[in-house]
Formats: structure tokens, sequence, C-alpha cells
């Protein structure tokens, strides 16, 4: 079973999260909490896999939350859950470690798949997310985080550039093992190697550091 918690400031929501979530036969609501700390606290407390989090709640908001609990409670995977698809708060999530970034008003299905996504280890972006980070890319400022994630990725051996450009399209460690012919174990162990090389938290930032060097499975 994949062990969920809710944050939210409102029962009604999070209710609605709760239904949805436990209509899959493998995902459990093991927690819920209405601001940020408490979400921290019931995460570092509970066996929770995959924490959901409102950006906009009291005493802490959900981007606080999620820096907080990257120190408290590392193992848990966390999905940022908002209103607001503002650049910026899909930017700042990321940056916080964030395994994914989800509308409310995204369809139930893609709830649960997203919350299926970053229990397995893998990222989660809603379209609109993933429409704010191509827009991003393709801002000015593009050129120099190019030259920049050009210079980071340097280090890394001729297969892990093969891995980390299969991560850029959003590849899980099955899929990706598949197309180069190796164990998913195996990719496990290098998407690890990669991250520490490149100093990233999850495969998001790797992922996105992978576009911003241009970095496509075909050119490596």
């Amino acid at each position: 079973m994949i062990r969920v918690l809710v944050a939210d400031d409102e029962p009604l929501i999070r209710a609605g999260i709760r239904m949805i979530l436990t209509s899959a036969d493998d995902i459990e609501v093991v927690a819920e909490a209405g601001d940020g700390r408490e979400a921290v606290l019931r995460a570092a407390d509970t066996a929770v896999d995959v924490a959901l989090l409102d950006i906009r709640m009291p005493v802490m908001d959900g981007l606080t939350a999620l820096a907080e609990l990257r120190r408290a409670a590392p193992r848990v995977r966390a999905l940022i859950l908002t209103t607001f698809g503002e650049r910026d708060n899909v930017l700042r999530a990321l940056g916080h470690g964030s395994a994914g970034f989800l509308l409310k008003d995204s369809a139930p299905d893609e709830l649960i798949h997203a919350v299926r996504a970053a229990a397995a280890g893998n990222a989660y972006l809603s379209p609109t997310a993933t429409r704010h980070v191509v827009d991003t890319l393709a801002a000015p400022g593009a050129t120099a985080r190019a030259e920049q994630a050009r210079h980071r990725i340097d280090g890394l051996t001729a297969r892990e550039r093969e891995v980390l450009a299969l991560l850029g399209e959003g590849l899980s460690n099955a899929d990706t093992g598949r197309r180069l012919h190796m164990s998913e174990a195996t990719i496990k162990t290098y998407v690890s190697r990669i991250l520490t090389k490149l100093d990233v938290d999850n495969r998001v930032q790797a992922a996105l550091l992978a576009r911003d060097a241009g970095l496509h499975p075909d050119a490596v």
C-alpha cells in the first residue's frame, strides 16, 4: 500500500482528496494536517510514503513545509497541490525538492497517477505546470542556464548521460532500462550516482538540468 499524508487547511478539500485516493486499491490515507507545521510533524512521526501539500496554508505554507520535510523526513516524497498555477510556485516547488506539482482542478485519475508516480520515485508535473517549465526554459536567461547545465554534466560518463537524457524525457526507471537494455536495479544505481554527481535532490531537478543542457536521447 502507498501511505499518503494530505495537508490542506480546508477540511472539505481533505475529505475530497481522501475519497479520491482511497478509491484506489493500492493507496491509503494514513494522516491529515491542517497546516504546514502539522504536516511536517505528522510526516516525521507516521510511516508516510507520499505527502500532498497545499501551497497556501496557515502557520507554515506548503513550500516552507516542503523544505522542512526534506530535512525532517527525507524518505517522504512530496507533491505540491494547489489551485494556483503561477510559474514561480512551480519552480520554487521543484527547487525545494518536490516530486511534482499538481493543480486542484486536475482529474481524479491524474491525482491517483501522480501519487503512484511519486511513490515509485518518479517525477510528475501536471500539464499546466509542464507548460510553465517549458516557458521558463525559453525565457530570457535560458542561454546562461544552458551553459551552466552543460558545464555541470561534463563530469558524467557517456552511459550516465544516456540515463540522464531519458530522465529528461520523463521516463521511469523501468522504461529507461528497457530502452537501454539494462535492469531496473542497474538504472536505479545510475540515477543515484547521477543525482550525487550533479548535486541535486531528485529526479525532477535532474530532468530540468538535462533539458537546460539540451540533452536528448538521440544526441548522446
